[in-house]
């Protein structure tokens, strides 16, 4: 372990070095230095323009995993790989002479938010959402109920996902709350041919319970109605396009309120998937046939209870609904509102896709209720109260932390450009600290107080060594990698 850690040390130190003395060379002997917590889609984008904007700047990205990427590598469905090609625009940015990316730093434990503010300029947070909303309803923790971000790191490799072990052997049916994509993405993995799945980065440990699995049947739940769906209607396209699957709608549910017509006329997304639910449920045949599995679109309800096998076991056995109606609250919006009718609806397994949540760490001004931290265009305020004067100066935010988990890859684009902007602006008017004026430690000081905590930093270099032996070991498979799920089959292909 000793060999591992000094390895791990003259790799860091080697590449700060070597990176640390073109960029006094060529540009300046105290160049603006920036930190970036987080290297999914808004850390790198973030990263990205910084480098762009500031010439002089030095960028360090740092994130709790040994791998890069965030959500674009743990979140992405496997059988999505046109959109972890931005991985490869991300690597660039890694790679530039003037950012470095340090793997398994952890903000809170390896290094405190106060370390970060004294040893650089700027800090920026974009660490994202790794925790779960909560309904808040009883039955809420009993086996067999699981977020989907949860399910999703399970069959992406995530190494906090690897023990899930969801039980797909014990039931036929499993109920998903939420019609969002990420919903979409967790039902069409459960109802995908395991051959279609086989042939992407999917984890083995996943693809080999899927192979077992005795799901048939899965029910995609929404509070509200088909106008209000949340989802994209490319998501909707391909879990529809799943071959052998038999789709049920109820054409009662298509029906459109004026408020309805609204909705639909003034957005395309909302009109488009619209279109395509109502044209599934007018050709949908009207019983499945015994080889079929079975995808069921239900609006209005909501759950109220999650019900008991009743056996002792602490297992799920059902979801208690109740009804809802949309009432209008405002010009194109609506709200469910319970109708005081319910009904159950049997089930052996419930993810919850009902939306991710965001962690504070000590030292950081955050706002539970909406769960992001408070902001002005990427600019943390002290407290919540909104006043513009009390700015937490040098401390930045973007992607979920800024706006909540909402949008997609290219959403954090456009923060980021905002993020960066507040930053160019607030060092063109001194609002921080000079370089020149309040040199910082920044890459140096941050890797000295890791190798004096002894903590194992992965820089990008080792990253590489990780991907190498993945896409190897995918090869034997016909995959185009094979994940390493677990911290120590990542650190130690780091160091090979």
């Amino acid at each position: 372990m000793a060999i591992f850690d000094r390895a791990i040390r003259r790799l860091s130190l080697s590449l700060s070095r070597r990176r640390s003395s073109l960029s006094f060379s060529t540009l300046s002997s105290n160049p603006l230095r920036v930190c970036v917590v987080g290297t999914g889609p808004a850390g790198f984008y973030t990263a990205e323009k910084m480098l762009k904007a500031h010439q002089g700047a030095e960028v360090d990205i740092i994130d709790r995993l040994p791998t890069p990427f965030g959500l674009v590598r743990s979140g992405v469905a496997p059988d999505h790989p046109d959109t972890k090609i931005v991985m490869n625009q991300f690597s660039k940015v890694a790679q530039h002479e003037r950012c470095s990316f340090f793997g398994n730093v952890t903000l809170g434990s390896s290094v405190s938010l106060s370390e970060l503010r004294e040893l650089y300029h700027v800090v920026v947070l974009a660490y994202g959402a790794e925790s779960d909303r909560a309904l808040g309803i009883p039955g809420e923790y009993l086996s067999g109920i699981h977020s989907a971000r949860e399910f999703v790191w399970w069959y992406n490799g995530h190494p906090d996902g690897k023990n899930l072990s969801p039980d797909l052997k014990s039931t036929d049916t499993a109920v998903i709350l939420g019609q969002g994509n990420v919903a979409l993405d967790v039902a069409r993995i459960l109802l995908q041919s395991t051959s279609v799945l086989a042939t992407t980065d999917i984890a083995s440990h996943a693809l080999e319970a899927l192979e077992q699995s005795s799901i048939r049947k899965v029910y995609l739940v929404g509070r509200r109605g088909p106008a209000q769906t949340a989802c994209t209607a490319k998501e909707l396209r391909e879990v529809l396009g799943i071959k052998n699957l038999c789709i049920h709608i109820n054409e009662v549910d298509l029906r459109k309120s004026p408020e309805d017509e609204e909705v639909l006329k003034n957005n395309r997304i909302h009109r488009r998937v619209y279109e395509l639910l109502s044209k599934v449920a007018a050709s949908a045949p009207s019983h499945p046939s015994s080889s079929q599995r079975e995808l069921h679109f239900v609006f209005f309800r909501k759950p109220d209870r999650f019900l008991d096998s009743g056996e002792g076991s602490g297992r799920v056995a059902g979801v208690h609904f109740e009804k809802t109606m949309l009432k209008a609250v405002g010009p194109g919006k609506q709200i469910a509102l319970g109708t005081g009718s319910y009904e159950d609806l049997d089930c052996g397994l419930v993810l919850k896709s009902i939306g991710y949540k965001s962690v504070p760490v000590d030292g950081l001004p955050f706002d539970h209720e909406k769960g992001v931290v408070p902001n002005i265009k990427g600019r943390v305020l002290a407290d919540n109260s909104g006043d513009p004067m009390l700015l937490e100066k040098g401390l930045y935010v973007c992607g979920w932390l800024k706006r909540g988990p909402t949008g997609i890859i290219a959403t954090n684009l456009y923060c980021a450009e905002e993020t960066v902007a507040s930053i160019s602006e607030d060092v063109h008017q001194g609002e921080i600290a000079s370089a020149s004026t309040l040199p910082k430690p920044g890459r140096q000081g941050l890797l000295q107080l890791l190798d004096n905590r002894g903590v194992r930093v992965v820089p990008f270099s080792a990253w590489e060594k990780i991907d190498s032996e993945e896409r190897r070991l995918g090869n034997l498979r016909s995959k185009p990698r094979e994940k390493l799920t677990t911290y120590e089959g990542l650190l130690k292909a780091a160091t090979e």
